[in-house]
């Protein structure tokens, strides 16, 4: 019943076909950065960013060498009360609790190299230099200080994650001065830079025709991977359904009869999905003829499965997108070039902003707004090529 409390479902290890996508991520253009505000303060979310949603993969939220040792007792009782109140109180997604609480970690400890063992003595003043990587006395330091400087990153952050991080550590103190434990919040006056809005690129009609014609003519055969793949590829498209929301279908999610799929998005929220007739063609040549031979034990309900009978991951459902419409698209496509061309491609043909606004699953119509600007930008493209006095 829609409203119901439902479990997470995201894959479990090994559950990706082997060569399709246990070894790489890819997610960095798929993270959830992109797809919906970051409610904590964040410029964007997701995926996260997909998820996405926060933004991108929880590794680059994880501790990579801004003071490498352990919390203090303290430390580590904060942060888990923190990770608990985003899960349980907020309700964020796995996906978002494991970044928040890895750049909250990172911070912590490189407030502790710095000589603030205590969560309780952050100040504005670290928490920008955490942020740039940079000691006191850089630009964005509001003032001197006393504390050795820490650490710079092990490598750059973008512009997405850095937003994310900032949005993680204004969470933080916000949940520290709301709970008592500090007087005043020390991260209400920090800022994250823009994320520009950008979007991946999108595909032509035309190309994404390719790319699903390419999943259609490998499941031919009846391999029941490659069924599978060809559903996942059109269910991506028809519906612009997140990476994460796609592995985490179940098979009583899909009505066939009514040609749509309940889908769980961020913030635990669900939405109904309409998909097309090619779509349920291939997801009926999956159900009827690849799911019953990879289903096992491990299976439950979910729709997707890996070759080993559990849920597919979305790691392996990332690769498969790219190696399919490797041979047949000139540039490099991701799950997310699927949602957005499908967005793009509404507008294109005269779908209202709150009605992909709700395909898509954006709380705000800020980000699905971000679609016209694709749009307007190709009507522009072709007025000056088409029009004679352009």
């Amino acid at each position: 019943m829609p409203g119901e409390p439902r479990p997470d479902r995201g894959g479990e290890p090994g559950d990706g076909t082997p060569g399709d996508g246990a070894a790489q991520d890819g997610a960095a253009q798929d993270g959830a950065a992109q797809d919906g505000a970051a409610q904590d303060g964040a410029a964007q979310d997701g995926t996260a960013q997909d998820g996405a949603p926060g933004g991108g993969p929880p590794q680059e939220g994880a501790p990579d060498g801004e003071g490498a040792g352990a919390l203090s007792p303290a430390a580590e009782s904060l942060l888990a009360g923190f990770t608990t109140h985003l899960a349980v109180e907020r309700g964020r997604s796995p996906h978002t609790v494991r970044a928040y609480a890895g750049d909250v970690r990172d911070l912590l400890r490189a407030s502790a190299a710095r000589g603030a063992e205590d969560p309780r003595d952050l100040d504005l003043a670290l928490l920008r230099s955490w942020l740039a990587g940079a000691g006191p006395g850089s630009p964005t330091s509001s003032r001197p200080s006393a504390r050795p400087p820490a650490r710079p990153p092990a490598r750059p952050h973008a512009r997405a994650t850095t937003a994310r991080r900032a949005a993680s550590a204004r969470a933080f103190t916000a949940w520290l001065a709301r709970t008592g434990e500090v007087d005043a919040d020390a991260g209400a006056r920090l800022r994250s830079p823009r994320t520009g809005g950008s979007l991946p690129g999108v595909l032509a009609a035309g190309a994404v025709a390719q790319v699903l014609a390419a999943a259609a003519e490998a499941a031919e055969d009846g391999d029941p991977a490659a069924l599978r793949d060809a559903a996942a590829l059109e269910l991506l498209y028809a519906t612009g359904v997140r990476v994460g929301e796609l592995v985490g279908l179940d098979v009583h999610d899909v009505d066939r009869t009514r040609w749509t799929v309940r889908v769980m998005g961020k913030g635990a929220k669900e939405r109904v999905v309409p998909y097309g007739a090619p779509a349920d063609a291939a997801v009926g040549r999956w159900l009827e003829r690849g799911r019953p031979v990879l289903a096992g034990p491990r299976s439950a309900g979910a729709l997707l499965l890996g070759v080993r009978g559990g849920r597919w991951d979305q790691r392996a459902a990332r690769d498969v997108v790219q190696r399919i419409s490797a041979k047949v698209a000139s540039r490099h496509v991701t799950p997310h070039t699927l949602r957005h061309s499908a967005a793009t491609h509404l507008l294109d043909g005269g779908a209202d902003l709150r009605s992909v606004q709700e395909l898509l699953g954006h709380a705000s119509l800020a980000t699905t707004q971000l679609y016209t600007h694709v749009s307007v930008e190709r009507l522009r493209s072709s007025y000056h090529q088409a029009h004679p006095r352009a």
